[in-house]
């Protein structure tokens, strides 16, 4: 397997390693030749993962190539959440206590490389924080409380410039070393049973689901034996009293919903969407490479960044759409007829990210929908574009949004084309809801988005299925709950 060591320039890493390639950043997100590489191992070593930095994009596009990065897009979450830190501060509180037990300052900082320190002493404490938080060089900032108790206070990725001279020499060996054993594995977590939240916001303008769906959803779930509770943001904490966590606001990565879906999934709690979703679906940057990897056909589609916008003229022709990576609700994603409002529209989307989506325009009266949930069909509708525009919602100058009108078709009546093509998109993700958006034009078929947080409303998504949509959905919560409990989970 071929080791790549992803950085922001050739010299961050002064010493050569057997098998490991140096990279800087913008060539593996910018040659195609990256791309096509298989059996490969990335580290970012990154200065930053800011979100939609370029280290972000490391590890985000090695994850969609299935080159295995390290740190994972979830890891870098993980690092900036202090809910995260306190939840394993509190997990790992004897080693930490233990390790730093002989320290006279209050303050400690922990320096780790491929999970270990250059002190043999540290090396249990190191070791069990990279598992948890796995990222190539980490540093753990520890504080004693007035009470004389260590807690962790920050985790944050090291950059390569920032590491000791001295240290370089137990750096080089413990990567060396890492690569030798093998990559380590986080431990499984615990689970527990039998009470469902409902994750919503009475005052989001764009919910999505409706107060009627969130009714049945409730009446469903308590046919089943649940208890039922809808909570909101800042029911955060008491995530852990519940079996079950089910999403039902729009969900983004720099979100309070993406914490939470964290916290469930740390708790041990069924979730659905499930943190890894709302990462790889929300950003439309990672379907585009793991779409054309596997093949499955999409509008001609080109990822543009700063260097390549010329080539959107050649590549994919006007008109084209241009789209935020993270763009939901028809928001952030542009027409541009040509060169003039192409500069335009790219010139708000730079602004907020390091990479765009350049796709082929195709008019089409309607795209389709197809809900997905534990890798089955579950409904198939068709998504008219609004009056006279060339989406399914638009939102003039005024404030004021026109939808497209929702026709439900049955499963058996749809073109088999399409929900197959839906069903092979979205178990490239996982075995969540999802809701995957297509058009059909020239006789074929082609996949525009997958969404990890589907509308489900009362009166559209059901209209064939009725109560039963609403069952199917909390019959897949209470057999994974059930199944967990087989495996082993908290009681």
């Amino acid at each position: 397997m071929d080791i790549l060591f992803v950085v922001d320039s050739p010299k961050d890493w002064p010493e050569e390693i057997p098998g490991v390639e140096i990279v800087p950043a913008r060539h593996y997100l910018t040659d195609p030749r990256y791309g096509r590489r298989r059996g490969v191992r990335v580290q970012n070593l990154c200065r930053s993962y800011q979100y939609q930095s370029l280290g972000y994009y490391v590890s985000l596009l090695a994850t969609a190539r299935g080159h295995r990065p390290l740190p994972s897009v979830s890891s870098i979450q993980d690092m900036k959440s202090l809910t995260m830190l306190r939840f394993w501060s509190q997990e790992l509180d004897d080693l930490i206590q233990k390790s730093l037990s002989h320290i006279q300052t209050n303050k400690f900082t922990l320096s780790i490389y491929f999970g270990k320190n250059v002190a043999k002493h540290y090396d249990r404490l190191s070791m069990s924080l990279f598992r948890q938080f796995p990222a190539p060089l980490l540093r753990a900032k520890m504080v004693r409380t007035p009470g004389g108790k260590w807690l962790l206070q920050s985790l944050r990725p090291v950059a390569v410039s920032d590491i000791p001279d001295e240290h370089w020499p137990s750096v080089i060996f413990f990567a060396a070393e890492f690569f030798e054993k093998g990559r380590h594995r986080s431990p499984r977590r615990p689970v527990t049973r039998y009470d469902l939240a409902i994750l919503c916001n009475p005052a989001e303008k764009y919910p999505p689901s409706n107060e009627k769906a969130l009714r049945k959803f409730q009446r469903a779930a308590e046919k089943l034996g649940f208890y039922v509770e809808t909570i909101g943001r800042e029911d955060y904490g008491r995530l852990a009293e519940f079996d079950a966590l089910f999403i039902r606001e729009t969900t983004n990565v720099h979100h309070h919903t993406y914490r939470f879906a964290q916290r469930a999934a740390a708790e041990g709690l069924v979730v659905i969407d499930d943190p890894d979703s709302i990462l790889l679906c929300t950003n439309k940057v990672f379907l585009a490479e793991l779409l054309a990897r596997h093949g499955i056909a999409m509008p001609r589609t080109l990822i543009v960044h700063r260097n390549n916008t010329e080539e959107i003229e050649r590549e994919i022709g006007f008109p084209c759409i241009l789209k935020q990576p993270d763009s939901s609700f028809s928001q952030g994603v542009f027409k541009a007829e040509g060169r003039e409002e192409m500069g335009r529209a790219l010139e708000q989307l730079f602004a907020r990210s390091e990479l765009a989506i350049a796709q082929e325009f195709l008019p089409t009266e309607y795209d389709w929908r197809v809900g997905i949930l534990d890798r089955k069909p579950l409904y198939v509708c068709k998504y008219h574009m609004a009056p006279r525009q060339w989406k399914i919602q638009h939102t003039d100058g005024r404030g004021r949004t026109q939808y497209g009108e929702v026709d439900q078709v049955a499963l058996e009546q749809a073109p088999p084309q399409v929900v197959h093509t839906a069903l092979k998109a979205a178990n490239l993700i996982g075995d969540g809801l999802y809701g995957v958006d297509l058009k059909q034009t020239g006789g074929k078929v082609y996949i525009i988005e997958i969404n990890d947080n589907p509308s489900l409303d009362a009166g559209f998504e059901d209209g064939l299925l009725k109560d039963g949509l609403y069952q199917k959905v909390m019959e897949v919560f209470l057999a994974r709950i059930e199944e967990r409990k087989k495996r082993g989970g908290r009681q």
